[in-house]
């Protein structure tokens, strides 16, 4: 095959799974002249994620006329992918009756998902769309606390007791009503007669045996029992700490109520990588759906904070103001100092609160993981100043001075793996996110002490 074959080819399928510029322009074309046809027929082999993310790319014209005209095929699944604040507005243009047909497709914890953050007015009209049974399931969850287990699972469950044989199991499958069995489950639940889950069988495990085994003989070895008041981080650990694949959800009784999975447990476990990051760079949780008055109000207070640092970074420098002014090198070289211990406290920052996130760091080995960063910083401080020492003599033809740097260095980037580990730490044991708040104190402690450091030790040593 030629190189030419081989191109068009890797082309072509990539076409066929992204929506690059030339399909969003083809279907932009399609709304503009109100082609019903052609937009359902471009838009009919994309997945519903990738048509939400079609949806948060353009603006909100265009956004309103695509959704008008495609309106009959809109997909539930759509919604559950939107970002939540475009889902306010797509919601806000469906039709009543192609709402309620996009939501009852959804299974319960996806419903749960979609309007638990909207205004009740909307909350209502997707709660209205759906049977009685259904809106009885949403409003339950809804009744627990946010970001629980709670809220997190899905009302769906098959449920085995525990006489059952596998042969009667995959009955009960076969003649279940497909409305009434989710779309997507991994396990058969055991129930007791009280309905207190007892263990999971998998689908394989159940259809590789005889009819006549008995479910209890099938149970997995790993099971996890998750109430509904759990938080859903803690959710999202079990599963990743114990490669779960479902779980179920019980009542304050222990009655089995629900179950969770394992997409809904990785995103949430996604949410929370993502959050971290974003806290970590003072940008809340926003989006680049978000408004300009939104992002503004979202970064304005961090950017205040750090004001306030570099403040309090100035007030260090202007301390030694005389030594600047008769030593020019001071002013040339101090930066230095401070950059290289803001840049390895971001480092030991970015390790403790990813560690404390994933319950890595704890009480057992907290002075164990200090003693690590501290002695890195001395490691890495050593080597640092013999380089800054000759490169303090050579530029400025001062031994002193490279002296001077090279000692400022080593207790800059020691103090700096201190407080990158220390703070989050600290700040996690008083109830405050680390990830949100462990970045400017970081920083101010390590630029007011590079700078006292350096200055301080340029006055001693050279005047």
């Amino acid at each position: 095959m030629s190189d030419q074959t081989e191109q068009a080819d890797a082309e072509g399928s990539e076409d066929a799974y992204v929506l690059g510029p030339k399909a969003i322009a083809a279907i932009l074309y399609a709304v503009d002249i109100e082609d019903q046809a052609k937009l359902t027929e471009l838009m009919e082999p994309l997945h519903a994620a990738d048509i939400a993310d079609l949806l948060e790319q353009i603006n909100a014209y265009d956004r309103s006329r695509l959704i008008r005209l495609y309106d009959r095929e809109f997909d539930g699944e759509i919604l559950s992918e939107l970002d939540e604040n475009i889902r306010e507005e797509v919601i806000a243009v469906l039709k009543p009756h192609v709402l309620s047909e996009a939501v009852r497709t959804l299974d319960s914890d996806d419903v749960v998902d979609l309007v638990e953050d909207l205004e009740d007015a909307q909350q209502e009209a997707i709660l209205d769309a759906l049977e009685d049974v259904d809106r009885a399931a949403v409003q339950q969850a809804l009744r627990y606390p946010e970001y629980s287990a709670g809220r997190l699972m899905q009302r769906e469950v098959v449920m085995s007791p525990e006489h059952w044989t596998v042969g009667q199991a995959i009955d009960y499958l076969r003649t279940t009503p497909e409305s009434d069995l989710p779309d997507q489950f991994y396990h058969i639940v055991v129930v007791d007669p009280r309905l207190h889950p007892v263990g999971n069988v998998t689908l394989g495990k159940l259809m590789r045996s005889r009819r006549e085994t008995r479910m209890m003989d099938l149970l997995e070895d790993t099971f996890q029992i998750i109430p509904a008041t759990q938080a859903e981080s803690d959710v999202a650990y079990a599963f990743n700490q114990y490669h779960l694949i479902s779980a179920p959800v019980v009542d304050e009784e222990g009655r089995l109520i629900g179950v969770i999975t394992i997409d809904d447990a990785m995103a949430v476990l996604d949410e929370e990588h993502e959050e971290d990051i974003l806290r970590l760079a003072g940008v809340g949780e926003g989006s680049l759906s978000d408004r300009v008055i939104e992002t503004t109000k979202q970064r304005l207070p961090w950017l205040a904070v750090n004001l306030v640092t570099a403040i309090a970074a100035s007030l260090v420098i202007a301390q030694f103001e005389d030594a600047l002014t008769q030593i020019v090198a001071l002013a040339v070289l101090m930066p230095i100092v401070a950059s290289m211990g803001g840049n390895a406290g971001t480092q030991s920052l970015t390790v403790a609160v990813r560690a404390l996130a994933t319950k890595d760091l704890t009480t057992a080995n907290v002075w164990r993981v200090i003693r690590r960063e501290v002695l890195v910083g001395l490691f890495n401080g050593m080597i640092f100043a013999v380089a800054m020492g000759i490169i303090g003599f050579l530029w400025f033809g001062s031994p002193a001075l490279g002296y001077v740097i090279g000692a400022a260095m080593v207790i800059n980037l020691v103090v700096a793996g201190l407080a990158g580990t220390v703070i989050p730490v600290l700040l996690e044991r008083i109830g405050i996110d680390p990830a949100l708040a462990s970045g400017a104190f970081v920083t101010t402690v390590t630029d007011v002490v590079g700078f006292f450091a350096f200055l301080g030790l340029a006055v001693l040593v050279l005047l």
